[in-house]
């Protein structure tokens, strides 16, 4: 739609410019104000014939004569009281419960008790024996064993080791020296050091520690997996399992028990 043409145009045309006018809501829209006054006039018609219709059945019905009713007489007659008769109640017949008889109580000896017990004054005199009888024997109740054999100490149970007790071989955070690693080469330069005269061209290298660091930091089971039977290998082993305790790893948040490698290298003075 042109600019000029704006101001002239219907509302209606300028919000459907460009769009589909045969869709419903445009037909909708445009016969909206035809549609209101049709239905105002149908509704004015339907009131206006609705009030012709009762004005015309008032007065039709005011023309239509009231038809007479006759009620015959009638001659009231006293009616005499009837005597009231008064019934008899009858008499209930009581009934009583009849009498419950209880049979006398029947004393019965004990068929289980063979002779009676015996009185105080035999008891009186009565010493322990070291003979020892068999009584008679119990009713429903097995002996005890004749024998006893056991050493008489309990022991503890076994303990079993569960999945958390095994060591982890791959960690979130591995084991650590206390102190960190720097702390951990003058720990092991110092052990090294002390031992320097014995060492050969055949300890030179580069020796892997593997040992086990549990959840309390305590080192087991510390072995040379590289260089075994050096005189490096030896040394680095002594000064781990001689050493103090290690930071254990971590897994989830938790200590945990967890192998660790640690390598150890030695290299000649003049390389």
């Amino acid at each position: 739609m042109e600019a000029n043409q704006i101001l002239q145009a219907n509302i209606l045309e300028i919000i459907f410019e460009g769009k589909n006018k045969a869709y419903g809501a445009y037909y909708l829209r445009k016969t909206y104000n035809k549609r209101i006054t049709t239905a105002l006039i149908v509704m004015i018609s339907l009131l206006f014939f609705t009030i012709v219709i009762s004005m015309v059945a008032g007065r039709y019905k005011s023309k239509v004569e009231a038809l007479p009713v006759y009620v015959p007489e009638t001659d009231l007659q006293k009616i005499k009281a009837e005597e009231i008769k008064v019934l008899p109640i009858p008499k209930m017949a009581v009934q009583h419960a009849p009498a419950i008889k209880f049979p006398p109580p029947v004393i019965v000896k004990d068929k289980l008790v063979v002779e009676p017990p015996p009185e105080i004054k035999q008891l009186e005199g009565a010493r322990i024996d070291l003979k020892t009888t068999d009584g008679t024997g119990d009713i429903g109740i097995m002996a005890p064993p004749s024998q006893l054999q056991g050493s008489n100490v309990a022991s503890p149970p076994a303990s079993k080791k569960t999945e958390d007790d095994l060591p982890f071989k791959k960690v979130e955070i591995e084991a650590q020296f206390p102190g960190g690693s720097q702390a951990w080469q003058r720990y092991i330069q110092k052990a090294i050091m002390a031992q320097m005269d014995e060492f050969s061209d055949a300890d030179y290298g580069t020796c892997a520690i593997q040992f086990i660091v549990d959840k309390d930091g305590n080192v087991s089971d510390v072995k040379a997996t590289t260089m075994t039977g050096s005189r490096l290998a030896e040394i680095a082993v002594n000064a781990i399992r001689k050493g103090p305790k290690w930071t254990p790893a971590m897994q989830n948040g938790r200590n945990v028990n967890a192998y660790r490698i640690q390598p150890v290298t030695l290299t000649k003075p003049d390389q």
